[in-house]
């Protein structure tokens, strides 16, 4: 019988794979290198070392669950992800859309400043002639005749994929559908993205550019879904694939190769997914998501148990201060986890610039050859090496000993590029390095909360990720964060909010009125129209009536305002119901901008509503709490670890997290050890195992 559920998380440094048995709820973890130039190498390798072991048969797997890298990557320019040929056919007088864009620039005072080349040339984009108004009726018929032309060039250049986007198709999908199906005829096998169908919402730069980046990602995200679910396949594994989307839910392999640019941002959404998982279980609704891994550091939030969302991403854009520069890439119109991204990692390397100044990344070592400590070639030194040098780290213990570190080595590279162009000792380099990183993340953990009108002191800190814990008790001190949790398995808990995830489906509608004049009536049958389209598809997906959880949105702003806000809905829409979403926006307006106006006219923009298909959640056994005092096998040695200039280095004790059990008490200063992860404690924090056995981090002054 299956019985065993499958997390795989792609990361910049390694892949995770995390099993769980729903039978018992125990957890079995495997990690190694990831392989950048194909991910689906370390997908194999991680399920066929679990399959070798002999404890789980491919029979017994339920369902895999993936979060990959793939899509940002290749709109990024990744070696080996050469984006396909693609054409784009709009309406009449609106070529240049994709150019013409906003007025936003990514450098507002540079008057050479380039915007980002788009991802259909000119030269591939054709015009049709064709209108409807922006209340669904047809101003200009399609030109069946024009079109005929245009479906011959496609068929002539050898497109891939075919982009439709007319203006006003949300109001009246008719004559792209019209257009798809005489292309699909025409041209077999070319793959065709209607605007209609990815982003049926008003303001047409941005539902063209969410067009294009899903035409252009579906030849590849297809070919790469088919080649995880063909070399699954050939070691016996005939579960259902599913993938991570970036509105913090999955979707089906069949659903994401129709709409890859749901998943740009697929593995950082996970992590927040499983803060938030976490939090319910611990009974704590307000979460700072703190990722640390190997290439970057992610920030999140979580609102009453659940992940702050965005509406709206730029996607291959420049990252600033942990900001992607308006502009700078290519607007995709889906709801995002909201997160903050800076290049922040073990393996982010450190360099002197001409000014003789220490600085650290953006440049990462990556899987290969990774940090300089890990022997395999690397000359800079990185973050890893840095925490190394300052006692942090285990020279004998990364991996469970698995992967041996060379400290001499470390030593060696911070002396050659940075003590010798900076006159700073090792160790003053090694804090330098470490100082200026949590400066950067400090940033990033700023920018989703104090930045969003969050004040931080009511929120608990969820650190993860292979660096997280390590760095996570000087990051709560800069930002007035008193409590941390530590999960079991810091390391692999991206995979786990995989296993923790539901199915979630997307779905918008344009409404453009005043409040004031709307009709209730009217509202209710559209937020029906999208509640049908998300049954059917998680009824096709195997959900029944009672696993389907439909939730309602609403995007409003004031009269005259160019953006808008998005608040909850209840059921059914009636006067009343109306009244307390504007209610509502008011409220959310004051808390965000510091304001409201109650007297101004508000406008409806959009209906949203998310589809759940609710998935058995695992389970976190608890345990029979133990003595305070750690038991003495637990405690594995001493080392000197450095926690700031002015005390130097500090005798510490260091754990074995396995063995520490749930009451246990750890007195900072102290190191925690565990396969995946290591865990500093700074002096004046206390570390406490929690039932469930995850760490608990509360600072004593």
């Amino acid at each position: 019988m299956a019985r065993y559920r499958f997390g795989i998380d792609v990361g910049g440094t390694f892949t995770d794979l995390l099993v769980l048995d729903e039978e018992s709820g125990l957890l079995r973890k495997v990690k190694v290198p990831s392989t950048p130039l194909d991910p689906s190498d370390a997908v194999e390798l991680c399920v066929t070392r679990l399959l070798d072991e002999g404890s789980v048969r491919p029979e017994e797997v339920a369902s895999v669950v993936h979060a990959t890298t793939v899509a940002s990557n290749a709109i990024l320019g990744q070696k080996g992800l050469e984006l396909p040929k693609a054409c784009l056919i709009t309406t009449e007088g609106f070529r240049d859309v994709l150019e013409i864009g906003r007025q936003t620039r990514p450098d507002l005072y540079d008057i050479f400043v380039e915007r980002p080349e788009p991802l259909v040339p000119r030269q591939h984009r054709y015009e049709v002639r064709e209108r409807i108004d922006a209340f669904g009726s047809v101003v200009t018929p399609l030109d069946e005749d024009g079109l005929v032309d245009v479906s011959s060039r496609i068929r002539k250049e050898g497109f891939a994929a075919v982009a439709i986007s007319f203006i006003n198709s949300y109001a009246n999908p008719s004559h792209e559908r019209a257009v798809g199906r005489m292309v699909a005829q025409e041209n077999p096998g070319v793959y065709i993205s209607l605007s209609s169908e990815v982003s049926p919402e008003y303001r047409e730069y941005e539902r063209t550019s969410t067009t294009v980046v899903n035409a252009v990602l579906t030849p590849i995200i297809s070919e790469y879904i088919g080649r995880v679910a063909h070399r699954l396949n050939h070691i016996g594994i005939r579960a259902p694939l599913q993938l991570m989307q970036s509105n913090a839910g999955m979707a089906s392999s069949s659903e994401v190769q129709r709409r890859p640019m749901t998943i740009v941002e697929s593995g950082p959404a996970a992590g927040v997914v499983a803060s938030a998982y976490l939090g319910k279980k611990l009974e704590v609704d307000s979460i700072l998501s703190f990722d640390m891994g190997g290439t970057t550091a992610k920030a999140g939030l979580v609102v009453g148990g659940e992940p702050r969302m965005a509406y709206e991403c730029e996607v291959g854009g420049r990252v600033h201060r942990g900001r992607v520069v308006k502009g700078s890439g290519y607007p995709v119109r889906f709801p995002f986890v909201d997160l903050a991204e800076t290049s922040a990692g073990g393996g982010t390397m450190a360099w002197v610039d001409a000014a003789g100044l220490l600085r650290v990344g953006p440049l990462s070592a990556g899987a290969d050859p990774g940090p300089v400590c890990y022997n395999k070639g690397g000359r800079e030194p990185t973050v890893t090496d840095a925490n190394l040098l300052l006692g942090r780290l285990n020279s004998r213990y990364l991996l469970g000993g698995e992967l041996p570190l060379a400290s001499e080595l470390s030593a060696k590279a911070v002396e050659q590029e940075i003590c010798e162009k900076t006159g700073l000792g090792v160790s003053e380099a090694a804090f330098g390095i470490v100082r200026i990183v949590n400066s950067d993340m400090s940033r990033i953990l700023g920018i989703v909360s104090t930045e969003r009108g969050y004040d931080l002191r009511e929120f608990a800190m969820v650190a993860f990720g292979g660096a997280g814990p390590m760095h996570a008790c000087a990051l709560a001190e800069e930002l007035g964060v008193s409590r941390i949790v530590v999960p079991v398995s810091p390391g692999l808990f991206s995979a786990f909010g995989l296993l923790a995830s539901s199915v979630r489906h997307s779905y918008v509608k344009s409404i453009i009125e005043r409040q004031a004049l709307a009709d209730p009536t009217r509202l209710e049958k559209g937020y029906r129209e999208l509640e049908d389209k998300g049954q059917a598809v998680l009824g096709r997906e195997g959900f029944s009536d009672r696993e389907i959880h439909l939730l309602r949105e609403m995007d409003l702003r004031y009269l005259g305002q160019s953006y808008e806000l998005t608040v909850p809905v209840r059921r059914p829409m009636v006067a009343k119901t109306l009244r307390a979403a504007t209610l509502r926006f008011h409220s959310e307006h004051r808390r965000t901008y510091g304001y409201s106006v109650v007297e101004e006219d508000v406008e409806i923009v959009n209906l949203r509503v998310t589809a759940i298909g609710r998935v058995p959640e695992p389970p976190m056994v608890e345990a029979t709490l133990a003595e305070a005092e750690p038991a003495a096998d637990s405690r594995v040695e001493e080392r000197d670890v450095l926690f700031s200039e002015e005390e130097g280095f500090v005798r510490s004790p260091v754990f074995e997290r396995s063995a520490l059990r749930p009451g246990n008490v750890v007195e900072g200063p102290a190191v925690v050890e565990q396969y995946d992860a290591t865990t500093v404690i700074h002096p004046g924090w206390r570390a406490e195992v929690y039932t469930f056995g995850n760490l608990r981090l509360v600072r004593l002054a």
